[in-house]
This record gives structure tokens, sequence and C-alpha cells, in this order.
């Protein structure tokens, strides 16, 4: 998935309790004891999430949001770590049956289930979810299902095209999969949010972004596009069918649109109603302020599980030059990319692709240089032989962000003794990934990130790399790479049916995609966050771009 603008709008990466780079890591914070029953949770942000609905949004941030309103076929644990990235049933009563070597998925859902209106929830609702997916206008999120289900190639979603007939639904609670080929890990693919189901007809056009129509234990009761969200409990949800929802609060209180360093400022003093709030990463300038014993106690903190990343679109001139993107490579001055986001505290730097958290990940560094700073005669040796001695111009998109600006800076400056010159685009950070996901409106080059959909190499380099997936909206091939060799190897892995050598499969082809260099690698962020002290049940969850889960946080007092 896209790497979230979690809470606080920031580039903030899945949290790693197993902390797999070194150092301090710690997965729990507040008073703790378990959470109360009762109370509101205060959110504060400062940009408000990409969609509310589910087929459209793919970042970790409004990922893990989705669970509160939305249920899927099955879902991740609710824990920090490991066992937080687990699948499990949802409203499936579990993780469903294989058949025909694996081609055909047949789910059945659990009894109790009900959408927020009261209407049962039926195969023929989760179909219809699904279906959306298709839809060439609000299809832009999560890819998996239109690049694993058998769909016709002139299918367009239900609004547009009506049934899709590779989807059966021979009952109220059977719903069955057909797909294009063979894949082993579909009970995890069900988990997206393009799972989500939506009552037959609902949903057309932008509908579901100001209305959800929820399926978990909270419910819109008031948005105000931009500025702030309410939810209260949806009482047609039973937790008894649902083990992974705690749901202890009554709501949650999001206040969107506030500037970083006043939330950093709110958080540290603890005042009023902020005392049960939570936020996203801390802002570089504020770092050192939280090291005192007594803020420490509020404090979440661990490796990213996700990668920070420029992609370089391989389709304008002269990127389509591999030298060209070699070179970027090579000169790119990674230590003063960290630097931008906060040094050492909240940053490791990035080599390869996949971060070290995916499984099968071979530790490498294609394009070495003294301590991560660059190497800019290797990089002037490479222009040379492309014939670029005068350097070039390329425009690099980046969100409005200080941090995301201050790493687009530090590329900038890193280059600019080859005689590139870096045009730096900012776009509005509610709208960046749509609009880098847009092939017609991307520039040379974007700053974003990627996390795993689930611990799995299949998660990582198949969406940003697979030339075949390239899509004129939600496209995650920020690269545009159509490489025969590449396309043959993702074709070859996904036939191995044993898990972890298909993970060490894609160990392996990490390296051959670097050696075409459609991405720089710049960071595997770290997480470093504020609980309120009346916060309970706090922990970074691994699945979700290191954000706090929502579904296990709660108020230790509810009355206070």
């Amino acid at each position: 998935m896209l790497a979230g603008l979690v809470l606080s709008g920031t580039l903030v990466l899945s949290a790693c309790s197993g902390n797999a780079a070194g150092g301090e890591s710690q997965t729990s914070a507040g008073p703790g004891g378990p959470a109360a029953q009762g109370g509101t949770v205060q959110v504060l942000a400062n940009a408000a999430f990409s969609h509310l609905d589910p087929v459209r949004g793919f970042d970790g941030g409004v990922n893990n949001f989705y669970r509160l309103i939305y249920r899927t076929l099955t879902t991740q644990g609710a824990a920090p770590g490991t066992e937080g990235t687990k699948i499990g049933p949802d409203l499936a009563t579990d993780t469903g049956t294989p058949s025909d070597g694996g081609k055909t998925w047949t789910f059945t859902l659990k009894d109790g289930l009900f959408f927020e209106t009261g209407a049962p929830i039926t195969s023929a609702d989760v179909k219809f979810g699904v279906s959306r997916a298709w839809d060439p206008e609000i299809g832009i999120g999560s890819p998996y299902a239109k690049q694993l289900i058998d769909a016709p190639a002139s299918y367009q979603g239900p609004y547009k095209s009506g049934d899709l007939p590779t989807i059966a639904t021979p009952d109220a609670k059977t719903i069955v999969f057909h797909l294009k080929k063979p894949f082993a890990d579909f009970g995890s693919v069900v988990a997206q949010n393009t799972f989500v189901p939506v009552p037959k007809g609902a949903g057309a056009g932008t509908e579901l972004d100001s209305k959800p129509i929820a399926s978990g234990p909270y419910k819109v009761s008031e948005y105000k596009a931009g500025a702030s969200l309410k939810l209260v409990r949806n009482d047609k949800w039973d937790a008894k069918t649902d083990p992974v929802r705690k749901a202890k609060p009554d709501g949650f209180q999001w206040t969107f649109d506030l500037d970083g360093a006043t939330i950093d400022e709110r958080m540290i003093a603890g005042q009023g109603t902020d005392v049960d709030a939570i936020a996203g990463t801390i802002q570089a300038a504020t770092v050192a302020r939280v090291q005192t014993p007594q803020l420490k106690q509020r404090t979440l903190t661990g490796l990213g599980g996700c990668t920070t990343y420029m992609g370089l679109n391989t389709t304008k001139k002269p990127l389509n030059d591999v030298r060209v993107r070699q070179a970027i490579n090579f000169a790119v001055n990674k230590q003063t990319v960290r630097d931008a986001v906060g040094g050492s505290t909240l940053a490791e730097l990035a080599t390869s692709i996949q971060p070290p958290t995916v499984l099968g990940r071979v530790d490498y560094d294609p394009y070495p240089s003294p301590e991560g700073k660059g190497d800019v005669a290797a990089a002037q040796k490479l222009l040379t032989e492309a014939g670029l001695t005068n350097g070039f111009t390329f425009t690099l998109d980046t969100r409005a962000q200080p941090k995301m600006q201050a790493m687009a800076v530090a590329i900038q400056q890193a280059l600019k003794p080859l005689k590139i010159d870096v045009k730096i685009n900012i776009i509005d950070t509610s709208t960046y990934y749509e609009v880098i996901g847009t092939p017609s409106q991307q520039h040379d080059a974007a700053i974003t990130g990627w996390c795993p959909d689930w611990p799995s190499g299949a998660t990582f380099l198949p969406p940003l790399f697979d030339g075949r997936n390239i899509v004129a909206k939600g496209n995650s091939n920020l690269a545009q790479l159509n490489d025969p060799a590449v396309n043959a190897k993702i074709d070859e892995i996904s036939q191995i049916k044993d898990v972890n050598a298909a993970n060490a499969a894609y160990g392996e082809l990490d390296k051959q995609i670097m050696a075409l260099a459609p991405v720089v690698p710049l960071l595997y962020e770290k997480v470093l966050t504020l609980v309120g002290s009346n916060i309970a049940g706090a922990y970074l969850h691994d699945g979700y771009s290191g954000g706090i889960d929502l579904v296990s946080v709660g108020l230790t007092d509810a009355g206070k």
C-alpha cells in the first residue's frame, strides 16, 4: 500500500516491533492496563483522509481508519509485531477454501452481519463492493482485485457494466471468486479495502466519500471535509461476530488541518481533551524535547516497515536512459535526506526496494557511496556516457508538508554538482497520491513510499514494477517500468506454491529491478509519537504504516 498519511498527514511508516535495524523499540505506551468502555478518543491531524470510499483510498493511514467503519472477508490481527499482520476471518467464517488448483476461492459469511441501516450483509453485497474496483473513475485504490480476479477486458464496474460473472453468489452466504491464475495467498487479498461490502446499487460517484455505509463498529455521524470527522457507535454491529475489533470507546473525533508544530505542542502539554488524544509522528524539531522520563512514558517508537523512495518516470527523457537513472541513484546524498526528516532517530538509510520487515528481503547496496553521502564521480561518469555532461532539468513532485519539501530540497542540492536542475512541484497532501497515480499528470519524479499489504514480496514488487498493471488512474507503478524480463520473473514467482521460496525469489528480483534503477530508495523511516496520558491500549501496528492501531486504542478512564 502507499505509505500512509498517518494521523498527522506526514509520511509515517509502518512500525516494526521486531526492530530489524537495531536500536530501541517500544510498541505500547500510556499508563497501561486495558482500555475502559466508553469515552471519545481525540485524533489530531494535519491532513484529512484521502478518501472515505474504500475502493478509492489506499494509503496506510486511511486503511487503518477503514477498519473502524468497514469490515472485509478477512483482516489483519490486532496486536503489535508479527501477530498484528496475521490474517484471520472477519466477515467470513475462515480464510477461504481454494479449489481448481488455487484458481477458485470460496468464502462463507458468518451469521449476524448487518449494515448500519439494519439490512443484512449478503454475498451479493460483497460482490457488488468488490465489483466497484473496476470502475475507471472510483476504482483507484488497492489493485489486487483487478489484478487477480478474472474479468472481461471490457468490464468497467457495476454502474457501467452491470454484473461481474466471474464472482459467483450461489446463495446469500456463499461467494466464489474465479481468478486469472492460481494465487496461494488469496485469503490475504480479501482483507483489502476493495472487499468491503456495499449494498447493491449504492455508492455511485462520490456518494461513499461523503457518507460511508458502515459494516464495522462505528459509523460517521458528522463529516466536514478537510476540517473534522466524528464517529459514533454503529448499534447494528455485533461484537460476537468480530474477534478483532475491541471497539472500547463510544466514538472518535478527528480534527484536521492542524499545523504539525501545533500538534506537537498540544501533545507535549497534554491539557484538556488532549489527555484523550493520539497523533502522528512528531516533527524533527521536537525530537529532543520528548526525551524526558515523563514524556517517554507516553512515547511509541520503532523502525518503519515501509520504504520511502523517489520514483523516476522511465517514460520521460532523459530518464528513459538507464544510465541517467543509475547516475541519480549514485548522486543522491541519503544522509542529507535523512537529516531533512530528523536524523537517525527518525530514519535509517535505504539501499534496497524492500524494507527489512519483508520476508525474504536481501540486504544489499547496488549504488554504494561513503556513508551514503553520494558518489558524484560515479554519477558524472554515467552522465558523460549518456551524453549529458551539461546536465538537464527535471520536475520532482512532493507533498505540501514541511518534511517532504525538505527531502525534495536535499535531493535538489545533491544533484546540483551534476548540473541537474531539479524543479520542485508541491501538491496538496490530501490529493497527492491521486495526482501522482495518474500518469497523464505525472512529472519526471516523485517522492513517495510503499508499505507491504501483508509481509510478502508479492505485495511490494509486483504492484510497483509489473508493467502490465500500469493504469490511467490509481497507478502504483510510478516509474512506469514495463520491462519484459521483470514481468516474466514476476510470472515465474507467482507459480511458486511455497510462500517462503517465493519470498526468497522476490528478494533476488529486488536486485534485478534495481539494476534498472527505476527508483531511488531513500529511507526506512521510524515512528516517534506521543499519546495522551489517558490513552490505553495503544501500540504501533506493523500493517498500517506505523499508525496506532485504531481498533484497539481507548481510554484508561472513560469519565475523565
